[in-house]
């Protein structure tokens, strides 16, 4: 069960370990871009590609949903960033239970978010957690863990595709242990829990009374949604890349100072960040030094004013 394109590799890792996958489920066909064309989801298109059996319920919670899993006689479910919450009744189907990859250590970071929390907090260490479901948000017992360094500079969604990649590896060991009788479930120190937020557009916007330091983790944290913006003349202004300057200037914060080799200034509340990259409202991304020779006259502007 799963839907984006960082959880093809856990149905990969299942099919070369010689796993007998008896269905795929995911999310239904959504309009996708501008154009708002209907498309599968990546999972849909790579089991398919492998002819592998796909459904895509709209509500988990209809009894044809259970009677269908049922008929499939599923030992275990494997669960990756499917993107609906799993009803009790459809937990109970499979004698193995539904076995889950979390990008997190958990218990820290539980619920939609953990990549982009643990990048935004700054975090020099996560990681990947193996669990089985229960009816709780990602409060189920552990199976296995594997940690690793959140890389200087990596952005959400490298982190996300490399900690999934870990947890198909750990799944696949997971699930020779759950074969051999010898896996072991370890309750979560629910003292020890945190919880993420469901994000949304407007958490990308930048308050320039943040440090510098912190805007550019947010520019990390959200790429590439919801994407870390301001405004400049009442329209949005999308950053790609930034860098943190500690080097204190004069001005406003949110003012812009001009450019240094290839990045454009601008004041924060504790100093300079320098944007490499970035994009206007419907335009493509350019750098800084386009975007300059483009707009001369952002040098001296405020950016965050709407108006």
């Amino acid at each position: 069960m799963g839907t984006p394109t960082f959880a093809t590799p856990v149905l990969a890792a299942l099919l070369d370990a010689g796993h007998d996958v008896v269905g795929v489920y995911t999310q239904p066909d959504k309009p996708v871009g501008r154009g708002g064309n209907v498309e599968p989801s990546p999972v849909k298109q790579f089991a398919l590609e492998r002819k592998l059996s796909v459904h895509q319920p709209e509500r988990l919670r209809d009894g044809e949903v259970r009677l269908e899993l049922e008929a499939l006689l599923p030992d275990v479910c494997v669960v990756a960033a499917y993107g609906k919450l799993l009803p009790s009744e459809l937990l109970m189907v499979p004698p193995f239970g539904c076995i889950n990859i979390h990008p997190s250590l958990l218990p820290r970071y539980r619920g939609p978010s953990p990549v982009p929390s643990a990048i935004l907090a700054g975090c020099a260490v996560t990681g990947v957690t193996v669990m089985k479901l229960d009816q709780g948000m990602d409060t189920g017992p552990l199976l296995a863990y594997s940690k690793t360094v959140i890389i200087p500079n990596e952005k959400a969604n490298a982190l996300i595709l490399r900690l999934f990649e870990m947890g198909s590896d750990l799944l696949v060991k997971v699930l020779a242990e759950i074969e051999a009788g010898k896996v072991i479930f370890k309750p979560q120190d629910d003292a020890r829990a945190t919880m993420t937020k469901k994000l949304s557009k407007e958490d990308g916007l930048v308050d320039w009374v943040n440090t510098a330091e912190h805007i550019t983790r947010q520019v990390r944290a959200f790429h590439p949604w919801p994407g870390t913006f301001t405004y400049w003349r009442g329209k949005r202004l999308k950053i790609i890349d930034a860098i943190a300057q500690e080097s204190a200037k004069d001005g406003r914060v949110g003012e812009v100072l001009g450019m240094v080799e290839d990045g454009l200034q601008i004041v924060t509340g504790n100093g300079v960040l320098e944007i490499t990259r970035l994009q206007e409202e419907g335009r493509k991304v350019v750098s800084a030094k386009q975007f300059v020779a483009g707009h001369a006259d952002v040098v001296g502007a405020v950016f965050g004013l709407r108006g």
